[in-house]
């Protein structure tokens, strides 16, 4: 089982995005533990103060090393892996998350302010980050982690072969997906998928992936692994967009 300690000053943010949906079946199922603390419960003064003005000055306030080391200390295992959620750390990717999803122990960290003191970084085992943009703090992309770990954790998802071809998995993105009604609106289901061919319409689906990642996303399909089928679909793709300008 998979256990998720997160710690924040707003443990309130997570009350309903794990209430519902496949984190919540994940945790009913005993395959997955998520807890989260309030920071401040890891204060030792009245105030329960979590922040301060950084030394030098500057505008803002800092994240105090205290309650964060204790709240670590308190809750680490031999294997735990500390995760702080920062604007510097690595940007997270299906890769992260698939290597996260194979620990025994999580402990989410979330910043707020203008970040956290610097000695805080010698309990942690990794920085993360989400994205190149500036957010509020840490629980969002703290939400956005746990989404993308739990459903990697095996048995999450009834179906395994929905996890083998979604987008990111297999490093490009995820082919037309179509259902009921066969023509809607004027707009058809292509002809192919429903020629019960099942060879054809494996290759159909590929060159759609392809095609799809080549136009919006090529980077891509610098970083993953190309088959020599791959190589020729991607070469009739080229080509066909060539004889549509």
């Amino acid at each position: 089982m998979l256990r998720i300690d997160i710690v924040t000053i707003f443990p309130e943010m997570f009350k309903g995005p794990f209430d519902v949906s496949i984190l919540k079946k994940a945790q009913d199922k005993g395959l997955v533990e998520i807890k989260v603390y309030n920071l401040r419960d890891f204060t030792e003064d009245k105030h329960r103060t979590v922040d301060d003005y950084p030394y030098g000055g500057g505008s803002g306030m800092v994240m105090k090393p205290e309650p964060i080391f204790k709240a670590v200390r308190s809750l680490k295992k031999e294997n735990s892996e500390v995760i702080l959620l920062s604007p510097s750390g690595d940007l997270f990717n299906q890769k992260i998350a698939e290597e996260l999803s194979k620990k025994n122990h999580l402990i989410l960290i979330c910043g707020r302010y203008e970040g956290v003191d610097e000695r805080v970084k010698s309990i942690i085992t990794r920085e993360i980050s989400i994205g190149d943009y500036v957010l509020t703090g840490g629980e969002i992309p703290a939400m956005v982690i746990v989404d993308a770990v739990v459903r990697l954790v095996p048995g999450v998802l009834g179906d395994p072969d929905s996890l083998r071809e979604e987008s990111f998995q297999w490093g490009i993105l995820e082919y037309p997906q179509y259902t009921h009604p066969r023509d809607f609106e004027g707009m058809k289901v292509p002809d192919i998928l429903l020629s019960g061919n099942h060879e054809r319409i494996r290759r159909w689906r590929r060159k759609e992936a392809l095609k799809k990642t080549f136009l919006k996303r090529p980077d891509l399909l610098e970083k993953t692994s190309l088959t020599q089928e791959d190589l020729e679909l991607l070469e009739e793709i080229k080509k066909e967009l060539r004889e549509e300008v």
